[in-house]
């Protein structure tokens, strides 16, 4: 093997290395959004968990090269039922979270659970 393709075998190994340790980064703080969501609305994220279901580059408005990742979770408003969440960062900013209908206590019973 030449000196060369090693080199490129290298920097492409290198290249998945960067992006693998990146990818936990951003998984994680899209959970940090997702839970931050769920508390505030009074709901459940199930399991924790993160899951990537694409991402594509695209150019900011400075022109700058940034990867847009979007994100799918599960939540639970009764705990009856698994309802499922999706979140778009771009770069490391929350673009969007988007929830699927999920029931809610009436509000007189909602008032009774807190007191």
């Amino acid at each position: 093997m030449s000196g060369l393709v090693k080199l490129l075998l290298l920097i492409l190994l290198g290249g998945v290395g960067v992006y693998w340790w990146q990818s936990f980064y951003f998984k994680g703080l899209a959970l940090d959004f997702a839970r931050e969501h769920c508390r505030q609305l009074g709901l459940q994220l199930l399991d924790e968990s993160m899951v990537i279901v694409g991402f594509w580059p695209l150019r900011g408005r400075d022109g700058r090269l940034q990867l847009r990742r979007r994100y799918q979770f599960e939540f639970a408003s009764l705990g009856d039922r698994r309802y499922r969440g999706r979140l778009v960062l771009i770069g490391s900013k929350l673009q969007s979270i988007q929830l699927e209908v999920y029931k809610m206590l009436p509000d007189d019973q909602s008032r009774d659970r807190t007191e």
